[in-house]
């Protein structure tokens, strides 16, 4: 079986998050339409994600191992092993969906955290004094971002307002995750759209994604 990484990343239930819910339309339509997937859900907001920091890393995107492990606290060692699961958990997966609210034109804070413990050295990229590689391309792999949004920005735009979507598709494209996909749920706080309706047109693209996804088809969302 494959497996789809379902990642929230909001601190509202789902019924309040108009990320989570359009999230929730797409996974569910996804594994209608591909029988081949089950699914993993991450709530970065309820699980634990560690804060990297000196104790817990030996080096560069480096978790401590051998004796530096052993003469860890067993608080810092649990922490430790739970990057590290964290990290076997994001290889582990085909496609990965990431449902997000923008906050100050980026996303919360709790999806920088999560990237820093997955982004692991000789697991997901390959540091050497020359460069640094990744080493997701080893199988097919897709990644689609939701995201929120109270105001609408023309695509014109799009690289000055939309850091949080830059961001995602330029760090998955350089782990090696070329398949990348957006949906934009825009106007959730302006009158003349409002939450429903913003929820009612991402709900189009949900469809034109998954259709995209399951079928090979090469559109552009």
């Amino acid at each position: 079986m494959k497996k789809l990484l379902y990642i929230t990343v909001n601190p509202k239930p789902e019924q309040m998050s108009t990320s989570k819910t359009v999230g929730r339309q797409f996974v569910n339509r996804f594994l209608e339409e591909d029988k081949e997937y089950v699914m993993e859900e991450l709530d970065l907001y309820k699980e634990d994600i560690p804060e990297v920091n000196h104790i817990l890393f030996s080096g560069r995107a480096e978790t401590v191992s051998g004796d530096a492990y052993n003469a860890l606290s067993e608080q810092d060692k649990k922490q430790v092993d739970r990057i590290n699961a964290l990290c076997d958990q994001f290889i582990a997966a085909d496609t990965y969906v990431i449902a997000a609210p923008m906050w100050s034109v980026s996303f919360p804070s709790r999806l920088k955290r999560y990237f820093d413990c997955i982004i692991l050295n000789n697991k997901v990229i390959k540091i050497s004094p020359e460069d640094v590689q990744g080493l997701l391309d080893d199988k097919e792999r897709s990644m689609v971002y939701i995201q929120s949004s109270g105001g609408v920005y023309p695509k014109i735009f799009n690289s000055k307002i939309n850091h949080g979507v830059e961001y995602v598709e330029d760090i998955f494209k350089f782990l090696g995750i070329r398949k990348f996909k957006k949906i934009l749920v825009e106007g959730v706080d302006i009158p003349s759209v409002g939450r429903e309706a913003a929820i009612s047109n991402a709900f189009a693209d949900v469809d034109a994604v998954v259709d995209a996804l399951t079928t090979d088809k090469l559109i552009q969302i």
